[in-house]
Parts: structure tokens; sequence; C-alpha cells
């Protein structure tokens, strides 16, 4: 049967050719869309009458469901941003407006322009963050460093956005060359993009500390007596409780966050007015930009390094772009502007009045100035919201680092973890046991370590100014390749960005001269992970590149006469997109016995979050045809759940079916094909591409159509498609050849499956470098070993598994 929803065919026509792949594709183009409710919700266009009203409905609901997911952490930086700029007291009155003045067009420029107006628009497909802008980059060039693209791949519905014909294409052009052509592009590419993943990771080991120990410390204005110990033992307490639910899942509670944090915000906006009308409306005067230049030249290099303290005002920016995924573009924009903007402003401008009204306020009470500044009968509510509304932060920065984990290790830059998904409705809420429970020995240990938020926060900058540099320089390279807009626009946001963000950075970095290094300490452990398992993995697929096993040997195997075909389906897993592993004759050396259907399978992950199933997987079948041998490529995006094995094994049969029968119908014999298509969308297609001297072919199929056997149950459809059939040389017997061999598929599956998967060990050739030795024999091996193996992350039952050793030198 074929699935459910599946096209018509439109006419084909299928002529010899022998030249390159020829396509005549129409504008008409049906998306497949992404099958998560929250997205649907936020990506259902809006439709005449009141279906446009309904459209305006979706939108406020969900403005409403993203400011509990995305704006906690933003919400509270108000609890420690004047606490830790003016630390050591406030030295004149107008220092408050020019500190006041900064957070306002920072925060304007930086979150709201930057990200909220921007670079939400250069979202991946749904996904955001500096992870998501590197898989959108390599769609349109080919910056991957593993050599396993193939021009099958741009055909996925998803894989490129529909760019807008352009007079800068052929900017956008020189731009690919350079990215494609130059290795030291793709290897800094690279190298920004892992670095900004390893920062956002150790964002989130910070971001839960200085945020629950922030709010902890409220309670110290109501109970002086209590000591610094205390309430690090408290927010100790509170984290290992955050931490410990994580296994729940967040979907139980996600939408109780939502009115949290709203009535955290209104909270916050009544009491900022409150305290501005009561102490000080001058404040407002911080509109105007002169008193920043007034600040600077009073304070001088004082001045200059106090940015580094105020940045925090716009921690949690880069979690908002990362957080995306749920929520419309439009819904984020609305109730950012209308909901988190002008409540966050207030609070810091209600804070700034009241430091001008206490401008002698004491050293031991300006940890305290946000709690202090709340009427006296408000503050127990006050205090209960921003634990509530802290621990939500912490929960988002927590999301976030799981959600990168998982998309790095799709991408092969990290060890294989556990990764557990907490809810069957939603695909994006993860849990993974052990990055769970390194978060939280390292938050736990940061919260004992530093003991106050001013130390967390001198960790919290670096991480929050170079991923803002790097997002800048992601988003640069977007608007050249991807959206290709004019180019004074481009100089225009790189110039404003990169030269306002240098100034933070150089301030930040000033203090770093002086501790502390925990963040890029963790950093730069991550990275190191992630680059040694990533070099690795590309010389041992460049290795089995170089040594797949030709044609003719392949036939040579097949047709030993010591080989014995036992009953059942064989599932072979390889790595390789291209060709028969090295590994293959391996095992028939030792073990001169194959299945009688053999099926080579690599599981490919795509830089784009899904692949519909119906684009899922391309064939090939290995000669002599007779021996039921074929390579299989299963696509995912870097956001799909692998399937249970015997799940995988229902869907590859499936459509091993129809490809077998499209095989016959469109693509007999090895000769090349020119294919013309006359519909919008396609069923299958054949060509031969010639990569590096190896003869490859492709076939792939997007939409299965009715097999034979139906099609005789249909005599409209029949004798409409007889004519097809005779054009392609079809006769009765071949037909039934088709429903043989499908039979004998479906025979061998009933027969048992087994799952052959190669344990390949990797070691340094003799001669290498000692370095190289280090990285691949010790560094990689020690993380090869503690990682989980390949056949548990692809759920094969231990009977039915057969794994095959091998060691490469590289």
């Amino acid at each position: 049967m074929a699935p459910h929803g599946s096209a018509a065919r439109g006419s084909m026509e299928i002529v010899p050719y022998s030249g390159e792949l020829d396509l005549e594709l129409p504008p008409a183009v049906v998306d497949v869309k992404r099958q998560d409710s929250l997205y649907r919700d936020a990506t259902m266009p809006a439709h005449a009458g009141h279906h446009g009203q309904e459209s305006w409905v979706r939108t406020l609901r969900l403005a409403f469901q993203c400011v509990g997911i995305l704006y906690a952490d933003l919400g509270t930086s108000p609890l420690y941003v004047y606490a830790n700029t003016f630390k050591k007291g406030v030295g004149h009155p107008d220092d408050v407006l020019g500190v006041l003045s900064i957070i306002i067009y920072s925060f304007i420029l930086f979150t709201m322009i930057k990200i909220v107006f921007i670079a939400l628009y250069a979202n991946d497909d749904g996904d955001g963050g500096t992870f998501a802008l590197y898989s959108l980059i390599s769609r349109y060039a080919k910056v991957c460093l593993i050599p396993n693209q193939q021009a099958e791949d741009e055909l996925v519905s998803r894989y490129r956005h529909r760019a807008k014909p352009s007079a800068t294409l052929r900017r956008a052009q020189w731009m690919k060359n350079l990215l494609e052509t130059s290795k030291a592009a793709k290897i800094s590419l690279f190298f920004l993009t892992i670095l900004a993943t390893a920062l956002a990771i150790s964002d989130s080991m910070l971001t839960p500390p200085i945020s629950v120990l922030a709010a902890v410390n409220g309670l110290r204005v109501r109970a002086p007596h209590l000591t610094t110990d205390q309430t690090v033992w408290i927010t100790v307490g509170i984290l290992v409780v955050l931490f410990a639910v994580q296994r729940f899942g967040t979907d139980k509670i996600g939408y109780a966050f939502a009115p949290v944090v709203f009535v955290w915000l209104l909270l916050m906006a009544a009491i900022g007015i409150y305290n501005m009308v009561k102490y000080d409306i001058g404040v407002l005067k911080a509109f105007n930009a002169k008193y920043i230049v007034d600040y600077f030249r009073r304070n001088k290099k004082k001045g200059w390094v106090s940015l580094g303290e105020i940045l925090l005002c716009f921690t949690g920016t880069e979690a908002l772009f990362a957080d995306m995924g749920y929520f419309s573009i439009r819904s984020i924009q609305l109730s950012f502007t209308f909901g988190l903007l002008p409540s966050v402003l207030l609070t810091y401008i209600g804070q700034a009045a009241y430091l001008r009204k206490h401008i002698d306020m004491s050293v031991a009470d300006i940890p305290n100035v946000f709690f202090n500044s709340i009427p006296r009968s408000l503050f127990w509510p006050t205090f209960v919201l921003a634990l509530i509304t802290s621990v939500i932060g912490s929960q988002a920065m927590i999301s976030c680092a799981v959600a990168t984990m998982s998309h790095l290790q799709a991408l092969n830059c990290f060890p294989r973890v556990k990764i557990l998904h907490t809810s069957r409705r939603y695909s994006g809420h993860l849990y993974i046991p052990e990055v769970n429970i390194f978060l939280c020995i390292a938050a736990c240990v940061i919260t004992i370590s530093f003991r106050t938020t001013g130390f967390i926060a001198k960790a919290h900058e670096i991480c929050v100014v170079l991923v803002m540099v790097i997002t800048t320089l992601l988003m640069t390279i977007v608007m050249l390749l991807v959206w290709k807009v004019n180019i004074w626009w481009i100089a225009i946001f790189f110039i404003v960005y990169i030269s306002t963000e240098s100034i933070y950075t150089a301030a930040v970095l000033y203090k770093f001269t002086k501790g502390p290094y925990l963040p890029l300490a963790m950093s730069a452990i991550l990275m190191l992970i992630m680059i040694v398992w990533h070099y690795v993995h590309v010389k041992r697929y460049k290795y089995e590149l170089e040594h797949t096993v030709s044609r003719d040997e392949v036939k040579d195997l097949l047709e030993r006469r010591d080989l014995k075909r036992v009953p059942g389906l064989g599932l072979f897993y390889t790595e390789l997109v291209q060709g028969i592993p090295p590994i293959f004759p391996h095992l028939i050396e030792k073990i001169p016995t194959i299945h009688s259907v053999i099926v080579f399978i690599t599981v490919k992950r795509l830089p784009i979050p899904h692949v519909d199933v119906s684009e899922r997987f391309l064939f090939r079948q290995v000669e002599p045809k007779e021996l039921m041998v074929f390579r299989c490529v299963a696509r995912y995006g870097y956001r799909d759940k692998l399937e249970m094995a015997n799940d995988f094994v229902k869907v590859l049969v499936e459509y091993l079916q129809y490809y077998v029968r499209d095989l016959n119908l469109y693509g007999v014999g090895d000769e090349p094909l020119k294919i013309i298509f006359h519909s919008a969308r396609v069923d299958s297609f054949t060509w031969e591409r010639k990569p590096s001297g190896h003869a490859i072919y492709a076939e792939e199929m997007l939409t299965p159509a009715q097999s034979f056997s139906e099609l005789t149950m249909h005599p409209v459809s029949m004798s409409s498609r007889l004519a097809h059939f005779q054009a392609g040389k079809m006769n009765l017997e071949e037909m039934l050849k088709i429903e043989e061999d499908q039979k004998i598929i479906q025979r061998e599956v009933d027969n048992g499956v087994v799952y052959i998967v190669g344990e390949s060990e990797v070691v340094a050739k003799p001669h290498s470098n000692l370095l190289k030795k280090i990285i691949v024999n010790y560094i990689y091996n020690f993380l090869r070993k503690n990682s989980r193996n390949g056949e548990k992350m692809l759920s094969i039952p231990r009977g039915q598994l057969l794994k095959v050793g091998i060691t490469y030198e590289i």
C-alpha cells in the first residue's frame, strides 16, 4: 500500500542520456510541514474572513506562551545588573543616569533590533542559535568537513529556502566559492561555531547559579541574620531539585511557565512605575544619549570597564534565539515589543530612581538594591515570583544546552550519549542523563566556589559577549550567502554591531586578565572533545572512502563458490554514503556467509531540522542484481528521532519494495538517464554521477505510487498507465518479475532480520607525530570507550546483532 497522502504521478519522459542531470521542475512545490503542534500554530497561514481572525488568535496565544519559555532569563536580569555595576557604590548621581541610558540603548540595539527583528529571520526551519546558523550556511555552501554531501540532498523539500532573485547573486556566488574552496574558511567557520556552542553550554552552567542565588539573596532583606554560607546552600538545594526533575520532562509544567512569568513582568513594571513616581521621575532623562557620553567622560577607564557588568542586562538573548523553535516570529516580536521590553525597562528605570534617591546607600546594601526598592507590603509575593522565575529562566538554559548537545551528536561533533525524549507530543523535549548530571555538578560547584553573584557575573560576561560577536559574524555570512541583501545594509549591520560589541568585548577581556578563567576553561575542554571527535571521524571516513571496494571486487566476492547464502535479511550498517566499505570483504574472509538479501545502511544526518519519511531513503542495487544486494542512505534531520530498529525495518522494507518496482519500470539497465518532469511532485528518478572516479547510482523515492497489484484492481487507472508502461518497453512477464522480487524481499524479512554493525578501532600510523598519536590513540579512544555503542544508539536488539571488528590506521 502506498502511504496515506501520496500525490498522483504526473507524466514522465525518460530518454537515454550521457551527460549531467537535467531537471526541469515547475514552479509549484508541495511542502512537507513539520508535525509539531506548536509549530503548526506558529506557521499556519492566515486565510480570508474568519480564518484570518483565528490566525491572530493563534498568534496571541503563542505570544502569551513564549513569555514563559523565552523571557524568564531576560526578565530576571534586573535582580543583579545594578548590584554588580555599582558594587563599590555610586560615585556621582548622574552615573545612575549614564548606566541606565547604556542599558536602555544596549537592550534595544542588541536584543530587540539584532535578535528579535533581524536574527529571528535567519532561523533554520524554525530552529535558532549559532548552531542553526551554521546548518543554514551548510545548505547553501558545502562547508561540512565530512565529504558525504550528495546532490540528492538538495532536492529534499526543506533543504533550501526559496530565495528571491536578486542583483547580488554574484556576491553570494563569490562567498559560496570562498567557503567551498578555502579549507581555512571551512575550518574557521567550524571553529567559530563550536566555540559559540561550547560557550552556550558553559553559559547554561552559570545561569542557574547567578539567577537563583540573586533571588535567594533577597531573603537577607527580611532575614539579615542569614549568612552567605546559608544562602549558598539554599541555592544548591534548589539547583539539585531543579536538575533532578529534568528526567520527568518539562512539557508537563510548560504551560504553567507563561502565567508565572507574565505576572512577574506585570509586577516588575508596576513596581518600576511606583518607584519612578515616588523617588525621581527625572530619571526619564536617561533616554537622552548624552548621559552616556557624560558617563564615560566622567569615569573614563572605570566607566569603560563597567560595560562588562552592564551587558548582563541582555543575558538570555542567545537562549531566546536558540529556543524559538515552537513559536512564530510574529508572536515573539509581538510579545517582546509590548510585553518584555516595557516591563524590563520600567524595572531598570524604577531602580535607577531609587538609587538616585539613596545615593549614599552603603556598599553592604547594594547587592540587594532590587529587593530594597520594593514596597514593603509586596516583598514576599515579589520574592516568591523572583525565585520561581529564576528557576524557569534556568530551565530554559538547561533545555538549550541539552538540545545543543543533541545537535552536536547528530552531526558527529560529540561522543554518543543517551538521549531520551520526555514528551510524545513534542520532539524538542529531550533529556540526556550524562549531560544533566554534568550540568548539575558544575552549577553546584560554581555556586559553592564563587559564593556571590559578583564573581559568577564575571564568568558569565565572557560567555555572553563572545557569543554576541560570533552571532554577528555568522549573520553577516547569512546576509551575503542566503538572503543576498544589498551590500550597504550588510555593511551597516556589520560595522554597527562589530564596533559596539568590540567595545564590550575589550572591557570584558580587560577584566579577564584578573580572572575568573572558569568559563573559558570549561569551553576549552568542550571544544577539545568536539575537535578530537570530529577530526578522527573525518579521518576515518576519508580512509574508508579511499578504500571502498570496487564494483569488480564486489562482484567477485558475491560470486565466490564457497560463499553461502542463508535465509533472512541482513542490514549492514556503514557510515559511507558511497560504495561498499572495506569491512565487508573482511567479514566475508572471516565468515564466508551472507544473507539472502543484503542492504548496506547508512544513517545520515542532513543540516536541516527534519526530513519527512517520504524523502528519507536513497536506494541503489549492487550488481549482479539477482543476488539481491542493495545500498541505502537513510537521511534524518538533526532534530529527528531515530526509530526503534523494528519500526525502522518496516519502513525501510516498504520503501525498498517501491524502489524495486520503480527500478524495473523506469530505470532498467546501467545506462544513465535524462529525466524531464512534468508535474509538481515526482515519484522517482535515476541518474549517474562519477565523483573521484567511482561510478555511483542514486535512486530516490519521493512519493511512492500504487503497486502493480493495486493497479490491476482499478481498470481506469490501469488503462491510463498502459501506454506509459508500453513506452518503457515493459511487458507482463517483467511486471510479474517485479512482483516476484518483492515477494522474495518480504519472505526473507519474515525469515528474520540480522543487524551487522562494524566496530572499527582507529589508531595512528606508526610514523605519525607525537601529537597525532596522543589525539587518536589516547584521547579519542578514551572518549570512544566511554560513549554509547552504535547498536544502542540504533536501538538494535542484542539477539539480532552481529558485530564485526576491524582496525584502521589513519
